[in-house]
């Protein structure tokens, strides 16, 4: 079949990229397969996911291990993503100033209110905890680094829809609806989000665990763009013994969000004086 000018063939259907580079699509389909099977799959069970012979993926699924991108269980031969990626993409982009600067903030959040936190950052229709800092006592509740967030029914998720551009968010809500297991209830959450944004941070009982807080409040940049959703998930003891109130540990949270946001570059805009 002819092909046009336009990269076009003359029966409409669109020809293969100028460069392709066959292996390394295989490969990012590979990894992008694993990052959906937290048990790890066998190199047959790809190779049928993808529906490509065994043959055909192998040499690239051993390329990736040898590289460290990849690791086989000892037990059952299964493949699955190792943390290469994350510390490869913590390295490589913004994440990691943002972290820079947040650590030492979160390390002296959590002395103060004796809670664990984590910061989140938005992901296509997730968020992604990419640091936290575990409470300094000997009960808590931390999530672990790499963890991926629900953003519809989250304190985290609610933080970055509310404070991420409209149009990101729109594209953010329009992938987490195709994943999630019933409807989201658009509207009622839009009316949220609006709050969320009128207060300036977010407080909700966890939806997953017992005696969980979440409190959640937005990182800024310094173009004033959104960054990352700094989050308290606060465990209240029986015993009453944890160090500072909810509300107490809410405004700690805010003065961390608002220094870290800071050593970032943001300076809100101060409100004009009032006239006499």
């Amino acid at each position: 079949m002819l092909k046009n000018g336009s990269g076009m063939t003359t029966g409409g259907k669109a020809r293969k990229r100028q460069y392709a580079a066959p292996a390394l699509d295989k490969a990012f389909m590979i990894i992008e397969l694993l990052a959906d099977e937290p048990r790890g799959l066998l190199a047959s069970e790809i190779a049928v996911a993808l529906g490509r012979s065994l043959g055909e993926l192998f040499r690239i699924i051993v390329v990736m291990e040898d590289a460290g991108y990849l690791q086989k269980s000892a037990t059952d031969d299964r493949y699955s993503v190792t943390y290469k990626f994350l510390d490869v993409a913590y390295r490589a982009t913004p994440a990691r100033s943002l972290v820079q600067a947040a650590q030492p903030e979160m390390q002296r959040l959590a002395l103060a209110t004796g809670q664990s936190c984590h910061l989140v950052v938005p992901k296509i229709g997730e968020g992604l905890v990419i640091a936290r800092e575990e409470n300094p006592g000997i009960r808590g509740f931390a999530l672990r680094v790499g963890a991926s967030i629900e953003l519809t029914r989250s304190c985290s998720g609610g933080i970055i829809l509310a404070f991420s551009a409209p149009s990101v968010a729109e594209r953010m809500l329009d992938r987490a609806e195709l994943t999630a297991p019933a409807p989201i209830g658009r509207a009622a959450l839009l009316k949220r989000l609006e709050e969320i944004r009128r207060d300036g941070f977010y407080t909700r009982t966890s939806p997953i665990t017992r005696g969980v807080t979440d409190i959640g409040c937005p990182v800024i940049g310094f173009d004033g763009e959104f960054l990352a959703a700094l989050t308290i998930p606060y465990l209240e003891l029986i015993d009453g013994s944890q160090l500072v109130s909810i509300e107490e540990a809410r405004a700690i949270l805010l003065a961390a969000a608002q220094e870290i946001s800071r050593q970032l570059g943001y300076y809100p805009h101060e409100a004009p004086a009032a006239s006499h």
